[in-house]
């Protein structure tokens, strides 16, 4: 039976334990995409975690599809991140950028670019993003060009050694939750009708595309890949989940980890599991009854050997010492929902520590 807190090494990854910091947008880098030294604090607080994934980080400015977003694709956004892995490397931890493409999510008015947003298909997602001038529905995104999913691969690979020129462990790529790679995955999305769309071949081909670039660019023993099976997340609709990732997962290249974000869909990772032969982290299914997921919904992924790492969110996000906690039987923090995104400290780097 594996604890929670056996170190493993996953590639070329070190983790002092099997608690993972799972991925979570906070909104609080520069307009420019920059870190900053809030950023550093707010790692650095969590480096008792196994790994740290951080934030979703835009590979390209096009990739951007939220206010005050981190980027990885200009030479001051990788100086300003140097700052972030110095001081979780300091406090003994490991950390992982994940490159997030937002593809269709998002608005012009959000960021100084002013960017039209990009997707498989020129279909708009449903609902609204919350603008400086209030909510506003998605916009008609513009379809991408093949010369453009070409470019995309290229941003991918370049802001991978971007992430490892700025002393990061290693990169994710971010194939779920309703961005750009997912886009291409699921049928309500995409529409297209060359080697990029129709059927689930087709579909994963940028995905798998993009993780070998990424691979081929930092090592696979650096590489991994997040998937959210089902989720339906910015107005996703997968339509054939368990054929889409019977085909996706054995077609990725070996890589340090891969990472199952779950939707309710513990068959599928089940599946996913008899799949990959490398090792592999669940973020588990919360109910809303018990959200966040909890340390004993940890252990339980670990005792079905479903996982080889649990990563949690929330949990980690109120919790800055999670693991002592976990430890000690708790007690742990409530997370503040209203300071999730954006602002400044609050919520952010005061979340105390066990004795303070």
């Amino acid at each position: 039976m594996t604890s929670l807190f056996e170190p493993a090494t996953f590639g070329k990854i070190a983790l002092r334990n099997r608690l993972v910091m799972a991925p979570m947008t906070r909104n609080r880098a520069l307009p420019c995409g920059g870190a900053t030294e809030l950023m550093a604090e707010y790692y650095a607080q969590r480096a008792s975690a196994g790994l740290i994934i951080t934030e979703g980080v835009q590979p390209s400015q096009v990739g951007q599809g939220f206010l005050n977003t981190p980027g990885l694709h200009h030479p001051e956004q990788v100086k300003s991140w140097r700052a972030v892995t110095d001081a979780v490397h300091a406090a003994g931890g490991s950390i992982v950028v994940q490159l997030m493409h937002s593809g269709r999510i998002g608005h012009p008015s959000l960021y100084e670019s002013a960017h039209q947003s990009v997707a498989p298909s020129a279909i708009a997602a449903a609902g609204q993003t919350f603008t400086p001038e209030g909510p506003k529905d998605y916009p008609v995104p513009r379809e991408l060009t093949l010369d453009e999913i070409a470019e995309t691969v290229r941003d991918f690979a370049n802001a991978a050694r971007n992430a490892i020129d700025a002393g990061f462990d290693g990169v994710q790529v971010h194939a779920g939750n309703g961005f750009l790679l997912h886009q291409f995955l699921a049928e309500n999305t995409n529409h297209r009708t060359d080697a990029y769309g129709g059927s689930v071949a087709h579909r994963i081909r940028l995905t798998v595309e993009v993780t070998e670039a990424v691979a081929a660019a930092i090592g696979n023993e650096r590489t991994s890949v997040r998937v959210s099976p089902g989720n339906t997340y910015n107005d996703i609709a997968e339509g054939d989940t368990d054929a889409l990732y019977a085909a996706l997962v054995p077609a990725l290249p070996e890589l340090a980890f891969l990472e199952v974000c779950e939707m309710v869909t513990r068959p599928v990772t089940r599946a996913v599991r008899d799949l990959w032969k490398g090792a592999l982290v669940v973020n588990p299914h919360a109910t809303p009854a018990s959200f966040p997921a909890s340390p004993q919904t940890a252990l339980e992924v670990l005792d079905e050997g479903l996982a080889d790492a649990v990563s949690l969110g929330a949990l980690f996000l109120a919790n800055p010492d999670l693991p002592a906690r976990v430890q000690a039987g708790g007690p742990f923090n409530q997370a503040d929902e209203s300071t999730f995104y954006g602002g400044d400290h609050r919520g952010y780097t005061d979340y105390p520590v066990l004795g303070r």
